[in-house]
């Protein structure tokens, strides 16, 4: 799908081995993103966890006057908040198979001690709670036909 067009999120979580800066997202210090947040700089912004995470306004107006559909990968909040500026966005909360899915995956990335595995875990549930919100609901639980629901759905609100 040529002109859609996926934005790059800043964040104050370090990088992860292989991420670029400006293409995995944009690496900021909790300073330079609170700075950011004072001026207003964002659509959308969350703090999980430890790290704030969010949508620049400079992302949206790039990709946009450069014609695309934009694609954000963001949190539950952010995009509840983005979908109330922007009503005509379309949300698609992608879910796991279940609790247990969700656990395995969290712990095969090796990156969080058991505490923080309990805390996403939580904020996970949390965030599950609030599906009913989004106007579709895509269960992740095979990456082909996920992603052939989601470009369905992509599609179809396109024409």
């Amino acid at each position: 799908m040529p002109s859609l067009a996926q934005t790059v999120s800043a964040t104050t979580r370090p990088a992860r081995s292989g991420e670029m800066d400006g293409v995995d997202y944009y690496f900021l210090s909790t300073r330079e993103f609170e700075e950011k947040i004072a001026e207003d700089a964002f659509v959308e912004y969350v703090r999980y966890g430890e790290n704030y995470y969010g949508t620049l306004k400079s992302e949206i107006v790039r990709l946009t006057e450069a014609g695309n559909t934009i694609l954000l990968i963001i949190e539950v909040r952010g995009a509840l908040r983005f979908k109330k500026l922007f009503p005509e966005a379309v949300s698609i909360f992608l879910l796991p198979p279940s609790e247990d899915a969700l656990r395995r995956r969290i712990l095969k990335r090796g990156q969080n001690t058991p505490e923080e595995v309990e805390a996403r875990l939580t904020i996970a549930m949390q965030e599950l709670s609030l599906k009913d919100q989004y106007d579709y609901n895509v269960i992740n639980d095979d990456l082909d036909r996920c992603v052939e629901e989601v470009y369905a759905i992509i599609t179809d609100e396109k024409e």
